[in-house]
């Protein structure tokens, strides 16, 4: 079975290692919700320096490449930032359909966490 791309985003506001592993655990309910995940937030600080002006801007327009891609955007967490809603404006200009971690779950008959 193929899995739809989902691309993950979220305020990431600990250091790299905390969000990784919070970028993991979403990670792993949307796979077991039938998705195949995708969280940029995940892997682009080991070979990414976010303080390289050069750097920051590549690892947006990866980013937006990647969710150009997915057939969903899926907004985790209670917080919501700039970079989260600068996603969700992206999805929707490019008609892609925006939810929640809980409506993915909802919907996939999991219920809430």
């Amino acid at each position: 079975m193929k899995r739809p791309l989902a691309y993950i985003t979220a305020a990431w506001f600990g250091g790299d290692s905390e969000n990784a592993e919070l970028a993991a655990q979403y990670c792993r309910a949307v796979y077991e919700a039938g998705f195949a995940p995708i969280c940029p937030a995940l892997y682009l600080p080991l070979f990414l320096n976010d303080a390289v002006p050069e750097e920051h801007k590549s690892g947006i327009d990866i980013g937006r490449d990647l969710l150009r891609r997915s057939r969903v955007l899926v907004v985790c967490g209670h917080s919501m930032t700039e970079a989260m809603k600068n996603d969700i404006a992206v999805a929707q200009r490019l008609g892609i359909t925006a939810t929640t971690l809980e409506g993915i779950l909802t919907v996939k008959g999991q219920g809430k966490r």
